[in-house]
């Protein structure tokens, strides 16, 4: 068996982390271009620029782009029962954990008179993109479907691309019908992401692109972002970062760095420890494991930029992990949950030995899609809030007016905004209701 060679970095000096933490660079010349004329393309031409990219991107002529309702309901009887059974375990534990996030608060009177509330407003149509090809994410419409139901989004788009015979994985079909979504498009890539955020004669315009995907999908999320539509997050390639100590178990560790590399050859993954041995007994496990593993080369390339990072201590291993910021997080300490309180940025974190990353992916509860690439120094994984806008309400009496009245002037004629002044002056000056 041929050992893995692993990137081993052992106590690094603090003034060399920045660059440790580094992502994989990515050069990819002229690819925003590409993208903006695939975009420009689908705004112009409408659907005849959807089939005309399906057949040069797919390989596929089709005869239609919105899968129709009989095809969603036969989509069941191509999948096992047991893998039914296994979408219907996760579609109540996603259920479950986001329909505790909706809620409402009630208004509140800051000064006498003076009522505020906020309302909740679903965003009216969202668009979900749904990764095909190799590995078809299905999990993926429950985490983006389930919040957008709950929510009670009027219209909820999904599209994903075709096969080469030009049907939509039954995988992803099966799941939107088990969620009552019915616009369903066999659109894939930069195109798709065109469509639904210009609107062509069949795929409707949404307000709001959720989803993962390639290069040129989230290049095209970027693209649109700027005036078109609202997006969920950047997001780039996969990563996960492990902080681990001496008792922990190195196939499992194995294991869950192997379960992120095998997602594509930029994804990037991350052991911290101060523990020298560890480092060694997950090499030889990472070497056992990655040969018999179906996408073992892709792995490979993956795992040829990441990192096994041995340092000094506890503190080391927190502070690295905050500079890293990484999308998953998984923690095997003695001491996982007070060394979890110290985390400041990550996406979703995984506590203890038999928490893998995977069951956050599937069937948890917890929501699989997150931002990447640092971007969780400043951004949430997709919840609830990601399918609200907020809208504020105020309502102030006549005495109301009276308390809050003077700041009001003050703080607008200090402004220089006379205007503004002298909308609460002729109320209370008029001494009449408004």
């Amino acid at each position: 068996m041929k050992r893995m060679k692993m990137n081993v970095i052992r106590y690094p000096e603090r003034s060399a982390w920045p660059e440790l933490v580094r992502r994989p660079a990515q050069e990819f010349p002229d690819l925003e271009q590409r993208v903006e004329k695939i975009i420009d393309e689908v705004a112009g031409k409408g659907d005849r620029a959807l089939y005309d990219y399906t057949r040069e991107f797919d390989g596929v002529e089709l005869e239609s782009l919105e899968v129709t309702a009989e095809e969603i309901r036969a989509s069941g009887e191509q999948l096992s029962e047991p893998l039914k059974r296994a979408i219907g375990v996760a579609y109540r534990n996603i259920h479950t954990f986001h329909s505790i996030q909706v809620r409402e608060s009630g208004p509140v009177e800051p000064a006498p008179g003076v009522r505020c509330w906020q309302k909740q407003v679903p965003i009216q149509a969202v668009g979900l993109y749904i990764p095909g090809g190799s590995a078809p994410l299905f999990s993926t419409v429950l985490m983006l479907g389930i919040p957008a139901r709950l929510a009670g989004c009027p219209e909820v788009v999904l599209c994903s691309p075709p096969d080469r015979t030009g049907k939509i994985a039954a995988s992803i079909l099966y799941t939107a019908g088990l969620l009552g979504l019915e616009r369903v498009y066999r659109v894939g890539g930069a195109q798709a992401i065109a469509a639904m955020a210009c609107g062509t004669e069949t795929v409707p315009r949404v307000d709001k692109i959720f989803g993962p995907g390639n290069r040129y999908v989230t290049m095209a999320k970027q693209i649109v972002s700027i005036d078109r539509v609202a997006i969920d997050m950047p997001a780039g390639p996969s990563e996960l970062a492990v902080m681990a100590d001496e008792d922990a178990d190195a196939a499992f560790i194995a294991s869950d760095l192997l379960s992120q590399a095998e997602h594509g050859p930029d994804s990037q993954v991350l052991l911290v420890t101060d523990s020298e041995s560890l480092i060694g007994r997950v090499e030889e496990q990472i070497s056992v494991q990655l040969a018999s593993l179906p996408r073992k080369e892709i792995a490979r390339q993956s795992l040829e930029h990441s990192k096994l990072i041995l340092l000094e201590g506890r503190r080391e291993m927190v502070d690295l992990i905050n500079l890293y910021a990484p999308e998953h997080l998984i923690i095997v300490t003695r001491d996982y949950r007070e060394v979890s309180e110290k985390i400041l940025h990550a996406g979703s974190v995984f506590l203890g030995e038999y928490t893998p990353e995977s069951a956050g992916d599937y069937a948890s509860g917890t929501n699989h899609t997150l931002p990447t690439n640092g971007w969780t120094r400043t951004y949430s994984g997709v919840n609830m809030d990601s399918f609200y806008k907020k809208i504020t309400f105020q309502e102030i009496s006549r005495e109301g007016l009276q308390h809050i009245g003077s700041a009001i002037m003050a703080m607008a004629e200090a402004e220089d905004l006379k205007a503004h002044s002298n909308a609460v002056a002729i109320r209370i000056n008029n001494g009449e209701d408004g």
